[in-house]
């Protein structure tokens, strides 16, 4: 979780000037694209809502010409799929400033699990950056393949407690969990 898109330097969730709340990705392209990266974004929002503020606007922010060329082409993509005008601005992303600690992991801080967590990782930039974390915290937020937790839940560093205690908030007797990346 993070600020960009504006100018103001050092924002906070105080002083944001004239930022939006953004989450930046990381990714892999040889395991997943950017087109699909970016089919997975015009399917999370609802691309015809005006933002009632810049804090909230829905943007896709690139880092290169060829990102650009691929978000404008795939918002015309969905503009003409849908036959009404897009909302989401897309903008050069010049920096991206990380949050304040409370906004990271938001799930994952809270439950007991982030004590855990904190034990393997003991520095908050470190579970921050950590794919574990960024898993446990997916789950805890209700996405994730289910075919794939019980080998997550094996490789993510937790106590017996720990996995019983994610299998239960994830509620993994019964309950599915989804995943829009497949």
């Amino acid at each position: 979780m993070g600020y960009a898109g504006g100018t103001t330097a050092n924002p906070t969730y105080y002083r944001m000037g004239d930022h939006t709340e953004t989450f930046q990705v990381d990714f892999d392209p040889t395991v997943i694209s950017y087109a699909n990266i970016l089919r997975l974004f015009w399917q999370s929002h609802n691309p015809q809502r005006k933002a009632w503020s810049r804090q909230y606007m829905a943007v896709i922010l690139y880092h290169n010409e060829a990102q650009r060329e691929q978000a404008e082409q795939s918002k015309a993509a969905l503009k003409t799929t849908i036959g009404r005008s897009v909302k989401t601005k897309i903008l050069p992303l010049t920096q991206f400033y990380l949050a304040e600690d409370y906004h990271q992991k938001y799930r994952l801080q809270n439950t007991t699990l982030l004590e855990e967590v904190k034990t393997i990782y003991p520095h908050m930039r470190d579970w921050v950056d950590s794919t574990a974390a960024a898993r446990l915290n997916g789950y805890l937020s209700g996405y994730g393949i289910d075919e794939t937790f019980a080998t997550d839940i094996e490789q993510l560093g937790l106590s017996m407690d720990g996995k019983l205690l994610l299998q239960k908030l994830v509620g993994r007797q019964g309950a599915s969990l989804t995943c829009p990346v497949r």
